[in-house]
């Protein structure tokens, strides 16, 4: 399968054919990682509700949680006004970081509420 031609034709992609993904945990809004996808990464996303991203570091495709067991359940999908952007609302299975942490904005505050 191949992603649908009405949501292709609307994506602004790098040099090598990626954009930027949002994981945002759907019941606290919490920005949880952000990783690059292609087009074959949205559209088995968005058929099968597991979030897949393009892994730069090893040149492949990774269902996140397949190996780890810390999986993202997707319920919406989301393209920013830009087409280069998309954000995933996600239910979150153990932690979204590579760390181990829950999330990937934890560990360095750069600039804290007034």
């Amino acid at each position: 399968m191949s992603l649908d031609a009405s949501i292709a034709s609307r994506l602004k992609r790098d040099a090598n054919g990626l954009f930027t993904a949002v994981a945002q945990e759907r019941g606290t809004g919490q920005v949880l990682m952000v990783a690059w996808m292609d087009d074959i990464a949205l559209d088995r996303t968005l058929r099968t509700r597991r979030a897949t991203y393009w892994s730069r570091s090893r040149g492949e495709h990774w269902v996140k949680g397949e190996t780890s067991g810390h999986t993202q359940y997707v319920h919406s999908v989301r393209l920013d006004c830009d087409g280069d952007t998309v954000l995933l609302e996600v239910d979150q299975t153990g932690a979204a970081c590579h760390t181990g942490a829950h999330t990937c904005f934890d560990a360095d505050l750069l600039l804290g509420p007034e």
